[in-house]
C-alpha cells in the first residue's frame, strides 16, 4: 500500500484482544479472563464446566477460550482487518465506513497495528467496480470501492466485499479475521474512563460529546488548525493510544462496568466477527456474534436503510415499525408501516434533508399487492434467500414520513404454528415495534416493546 501506516505501539492482549478483537465477550467471560490470562488458555475450560451459570453463558465462554487460543498469534503471527463503521451515516451493514485499521498478534502481544482513511486508500482502488443500485444515482461516485463496500445486511458477504477492494487498492495481507465497530463503543469506553484529554487537540471528550467532537475535528477542525487534509483522522490514533494507556490502569469494578456494557453492544449487532477458521466461525454464528442474515422456519423481517447523501443526519432519525400478519383469510397477507421522524430542526454542516433507500427483507415467497411507494420507484429482488422490495424514502428536516407495504405471504404460513423472527439493523439503534397477529380462528396477538436486537416471536 502507498499510504504510510501510522506509529505502533505493542500493547498487551488485555485491551487488544478483549476490546478491539474479542469486544463481544460477555461479563462473565472478561472475569474469568482476567483471572486466568497468565495461565495456560486451556485452564478455562474445566471452569466453565463448574460455573454456576446458564447453558447460554457457558457456551459463550466456551466460545472466548477458543478466540482467545487462535486469535492470540501463540501459534503464528494472525492478522484481522478492522473496520471501524459511522452510524451516524447509516449503511447496511452498521455505518459508513469512514476508517479501517489492520492489527495483527503474535506470541500474546500486538506486533503491529496501523490505521488508514478509507478516502485516501481509495483513491488507490481504481474506477472499475459498478456500484449497486441505487449508489450510482444517489452518490457523487464514479465506482464502488471500499468505504461503500458493506451494502449487505448480511455481515460476511461485507466480509468478501471489503477484502476485494482491499485487494485492488494494493492491500497484501491474508487476513485471519474481519471485526466491524460501531462508533457507540467508543461512548461505552468513555462512560467508564470519564473524559480524557488528547495532546494538541482542542478540548475534553467524553462519553456524550466525544462523537460530535471528532466529527466535527476531521470535517472541519483540521481545516482551523492548520492539518492537512490527508492526516485529519491522525486523531482517531491518537485517541486509540490514550484509551489504550486508560485500560492498562482500569480497577477490577471498570472492567466489570466495560463487560456489561459489551455485552449490550453484543446483542445489538454494533460489534459484528468474522473469522477464516471454520470452528471459530461457526461458535460465532451460532452465538449470533456474526452479524448474518439468519435462516429461520417461520415468518421474517429486516427494514435496512442506507443514507445517501444526506450527511451524518441518522443521528436525528427515529425509526418505529408497525406489523400486522393476518392468517384468518385464504391467503396470509402482512401489512408494514415504517416510520421515520426527522428530529432535527435546521440543515448545518452535519445534518440535512435525509435522503435513504430502504429494503425490506421479507419472507421467501412474498409478493407485494399494495404500497404507498409510487410503482416506478419500487425495485424487486431475491436476496439472502428473502424476498426483497426496495425503495427510496425522502423525510425533510423537522417531518415525519411513513412507508406502507401490503403483502402477501406464502400460503403454507398458516398451516403451522406462527413463528416470526425481526431482525434489527446493525446500528439503527433502538428500534420501536408493534405487532398484531390475527390468527385462523380470528383470536389477536398484539406485542409493542422496543427492540435492541434480534429478536424470535412465538405465537
Amino acid at each position: 500500500m502507498q499510504n504510510k501506516p501510522t506509529s505502533t505501539k505493542k500493547y498487551s492482549l488485555k485491551f487488544w484482544i478483549i476490546f478491539w478483537i474479542v469486544a463481544s465477550l460477555v461479563l462473565f467471560g472478561w472475569f474469568v479472563y482476567l483471572q486466568i490470562k497468565n495461565k495456560n488458555i486451556e485452564n478455562l475450560k474445566p471452569l466453565v464446566k463448574i460455573f454456576p451459570i446458564g447453558a447460554e453463558r457457558r457456551q459463550e465462554l466456551n466460545a472466548l477460550a477458543d478466540i482467545y487460543a487462535k486469535a492470540g498469534g501463540f501459534n503464528g503471527e494472525k492478522t484481522f482487518l478492522i473496520l471501524f463503521q459511522n452510524n451516524m451515516e447509516l449503511r447496511p451493514g452498521g455505518g459508513f465506513i469512514g476508517s479501517f485499521g489492520i492489527l495483527k498478534t503474535k506470541g500474546g502481544k500486538i506486533s503491529d497495528v496501523q490505521i488508514f482513511d478509507t478516502g485516501i486508500f481509495d483513491a488507490q482502488i481504481p474506477n472499475t467496480e459498478t456500484p449497486p443500485y441505487p449508489l450510482g444515482d444517489m452518490l457523487p461516485i464514479k465506482s464502488w470501492k471500499m468505504r461503500d463496500s458493506n451494502w449487505s445486511p448480511d455481515f460476511k458477504t461485507n466480509v468478501e466485499k471489503a477484502q476485494y477492494f482491499y485487494r485492488l487498492g494494493g492491500g497484501q495481507e491474508n487476513f485471519d479475521g474481519v471485526i466491524a465497530i460501531s462508533t457507540s463503543v467508543l461512548n461505552s469506553f468513555l462512560s467508564i474512563t470519564g473524559p480524557v484529554k488528547i495532546d494538541d487537540y482542542p478540548g475534553l471528550y467524553n462519553d456524550e460529546t466525544a462523537i460530535l467532537q471528532l466529527e466535527y475535528q476531521v470535517e472541519k477542525g483540521y481545516v482551523e488548525q492548520g492539518i492537512e487534509k490527508s492526516d485529519r483522522k491522525s486523531v482517531m490514533k491518537e485517541m486509540a493510544q490514550v484509551l489504550v494507556e486508560k485500560a492498562h490502569n482500569f480497577s477490577l469494578s471498570q472492567q466489570f462496568a466495560l463487560a456489561q456494557k459489551i455485552e449490550d453492544h453484543l446483542k445489538k449487532k454494533d460489534i459484528q466477527f468474522f473469522f477464516r477458521d471454520d470452528a471459530l466461525q461457526a461458535e460465532a454464528e451460532k452465538l449470533n456474534w456474526a452479524g448474518q442474515t439468519r435462516d429461520f422456519d417461520g415468518d421474517y423481517l429486516q427494514v435496512v436503510d442506507a443514507n445517501l447523501n444526506s450527511l451524518k443526519s441518522d443521528i436525528c432519525i427515529r425509526r418505529k415499525i408497525d406489523y400486522e400478519i393476518d392468517l384468518s383469510a385464504d391467503q396470509p397477507q402482512a401489512k408494514l408501516a415504517i416510520q421515520y421522524e426527522h428530529t432535527c430542526r435546521a440543515r448545518d454542516w452535519m445534518t440535512t434533508n435525509y435522503n435513504d433507500w430502504t429494503r425490506v427483507y421479507a419472507l421467501a415467497g412474498s409478493w407485494l399487492v399494495d404500497s404507498s411507494v409510487p410503482p416506478e420507484e419500487m425495485r424487486f429482488s431475491d436476496e439472502l434467500g428473502k424476498k426483497v422490495f426496495g425503495f427510496p424514502v425522502y423525510v425533510p428536516i423537522g417531518k415525519t414520513e411513513t412507508v406502507n407495504l401490503t403483502y402477501n405471504l406464502p400460503a403454507d404460513l398458516k398451516n403451522k404454528t406462527y413463528h416470526l423472527l425481526i431482525q434489527k439493523q446493525s446500528g439503527s439503534g433502538d428500534l420501536p415495534v408493534k405487532i398484531r397477529v390475527v390468527q385462523k380462528d380470528g383470536s389477536e396477538t398484539v406485542i409493542e416493546e422496543k427492540l435492541q436486537g434480534d429478536k424470535e416471536y412465538d405465537f
